[in-house]
């Protein structure tokens, strides 16, 4: 019975394994959003104290920002946007055709025997050229369905934010018993800390994507460069499509306007290893309290099992294991108990009050 049950259940996960992941997003952007309503409920002018209000606040602020940043980017981004995607089927053509060989040669001073060695190569692959248009057009059609289910992330967050202690509660309640309560709670609260690392860590990544960005950009002339700059930064939070769209958005824009793409190509896949095999490791590392060696595992190992979705699972995954193994065998050396201590957390010591 046992077996047939936990078959049962990992049967019901796999089948739901999307709204799954949905509420997983949702609790790192509930995550990500803490700090500023946390801020916000000790030094609301209007709602000091109430949780529920400062959420409503934080969100009323992101919607500003947003609607600031849409008035100021948006225009002239699509425009450009829409020039660079219009420009990818006739540059795809031209590389099929092995046409562009001449205008890289000419630019960059090649003879004859060069231009006509890239110009074999590229008919070579003509397959694989169009084979990328052809999964350009597959990735457009399915953006739609990809941002309906993105549009429910902030509200599940709603939820997450107002009542997770609650929430954490009610689970600890239904499912330890009641000499075990302490100790889960304990380590709930030692996974929040991680998780908000994890969080803080993301950030510090982004923030340093972000600075990359704006000042190859800026170097290279390109129209915008803030502004793709930004988004390239907020997209580090994506993991693979996300760096993939910055990376392919950018090298449009440099290809449609003639700005030295080969050179930002080049400076965007050294970025990534050094994003991946440097920063990533020591930035989560550090912040998680495990080995950069242990990141580089686990994203290898998640990206092997779980694709994408194992890739951005794997670090928060293998650390909320630390967390509980550790915790388990060594209580007194549980990872963050620095920060935690022998006491609960005001908010969940209040509850299990209550």
């Amino acid at each position: 019975m046992t077996i047939l049950l936990f078959a049962a259940v990992c049967a019901i996960a796999y089948s739901a394994r999307r709204v799954i992941l949905l509420f997983v997003l949702s609790v790192f952007f509930a995550y990500l959003m803490n700090p500023a309503v946390k801020f916000l409920q000790h030094h609301s002018l209007l709602f000091r104290d109430l949780r529920g209000a400062a959420v409503m606040e934080a969100y009323f602020g992101v919607l500003i920002l947003i609607g600031l940043a849409t008035y100021s980017f948006a225009p002239a981004v699509v425009r450009n946007t829409v020039k660079a995607v219009d420009q990818v089927p006739i540059v795809l053509d031209r590389v099929s055709t092995g046409e562009i060989a001449a205008d890289i040669g000419d630019k960059y001073g090649w003879n004859d025997e060069q231009k006509a060695r890239l110009r074999t190569v590229l008919v070579r692959h003509r397959e694989d050229c169009q084979g990328l248009l052809k999964w350009i057009d597959r990735s457009l059609s399915q953006a739609a369905q990809i941002v309906g289910w993105l549009a429910l992330i902030p509200v599940l967050a709603i939820f997450l934010l107002r009542d997770g202690n609650r929430i954490v509660e009610g689970a600890i309640q239904t499912f330890f018993p009641q000499k075990h309560h302490q100790r889960a709670r304990m380590v709930a609260y030692q996974i929040h800390a991680m998780l908000t690392n994890y969080i803080r860590a993301q950030v510090l990544l982004c923030l340093l994507s972000l600075a990359f960005y704006t000042i190859v950009l800026l170097i290279f002339r390109f129209p915008h460069a803030i502004a793709l700059s930004i988004l390239g930064g907020m997209l580090e939070f994506v993991p693979v499509i996300g760096w993939m769209s910055t990376a392919a958005l950018i090298i449009g824009i440099g290809m449609a306007n003639d700005l030295h793409w080969v050179w930002t190509t080049a400076l965007l896949l050294l970025w990534r290893v050094a994003q991946d095999y440097f920063n990533l490791p020591r930035a989560l590392g550090h912040r998680l309290e495990i080995h950069p060696l242990t990141v580089i595992f686990a994203v290898l190992a998640g990206a092997e099992v779980g694709g994408i979705i194992g890739i951005y699972l794997a670090v928060p995954l293998a650390a909320s294991l630390f967390v509980i193994w550790r915790s388990r065998t060594h209580p007194a050396e549980s990872p963050l108990a620095k920060d935690t201590g022998s006491e609960l957390p005001p908010s969940l010591a209040e509850i299990a009050r209550e």
